[in-house]
């Protein structure tokens, strides 16, 4: 009796019920969706930050920027809801607070380059003291960035976790972008424009810079 050999995929398959024998096919490695669901949440937001940044972001805070002092003496004539609703930018609900596009120049009264949450204290009223503070990072607190835009829905993401992913990218970029010069800073004058986030009137200024310019 001659014996009958058979290739193992082959034999598999007449095993089975027709039904059970299925071709699937390879994904394409350069399909744009298989590569998305390979990459990291870091990545993907870092990505996303990106495609958005020239483009939407960046003229989103210049269309929006109200010179620093006149922003806060509304704030302190009208209350903060009333210079929110004028100005302000926020995501939907009350509950949150408002953000705002600021822009201004003032003197550097210190400086601290050399931390990975760098930063500037400013003067912008001429009285010798800080009004607000730079964050120049890498590190940088909140996400006045991402809660400023208009365009950017939370529920249009997978989940908190990929919406904080997204704010971190974004404070990434905003660092990428400054060029800060060495040296000692303090008494040189600083041109910023950017966004910071305000939640009750008289809290102190933390502003991301998407600008900025000493000389």
């Amino acid at each position: 009796m001659r014996e009958l050999f058979t290739p193992l995929a082959i034999l598999s398959c007449m095993a089975l019920p027709l039904a059970g024998c299925k071709i699937v096919k390879n994904p394409d490695p350069n399909d744009a969706s298989v590569q998305a669901a390979e990459m990291t949440d870091e990545a993907r937001m870092a990505a996303y930050a990106e495609t958005i940044w020239a483009d939407k972001v960046l003229p989103t805070v210049s269309e929006n920027a109200v010179r620093l002092t006149d922003l806060h003496a509304q704030i302190d004539a009208e209350g903060l809801d009333a210079a929110g609703a004028a100005h302000g930018l926020r995501p939907e609900g009350e509950a949150n607070p408002w953000n705002f596009a600021a822009n201004g120049e003032g003197t550097i009264v210190e400086a601290n380059t050399e931390s990975r949450a760098a930063k500037l204290m400013v003067d912008v009223d001429a009285d010798g003291a800080a009004d607000l503070t730079l964050q120049l990072g890498p590190v940088i607190r909140g996400t006045a960035l991402r809660d400023a835009m208009p365009f950017i829905v939370f529920t249009d993401f997978r989940d908190q976790i990929e919406f904080a992913k997204l704010g971190r990218a974004l404070n990434d970029l905003a660092n990428a972008g400054l060029s800060v010069p060495e040296g000692d800073l303090v008494g040189r004058t600083v041109t910023f424009e950017g966004v910071y986030t305000l939640r009750n009137k008289g809290d102190a200024i933390e502003l991301v810079p998407t600008s900025l310019q000493v000389r």
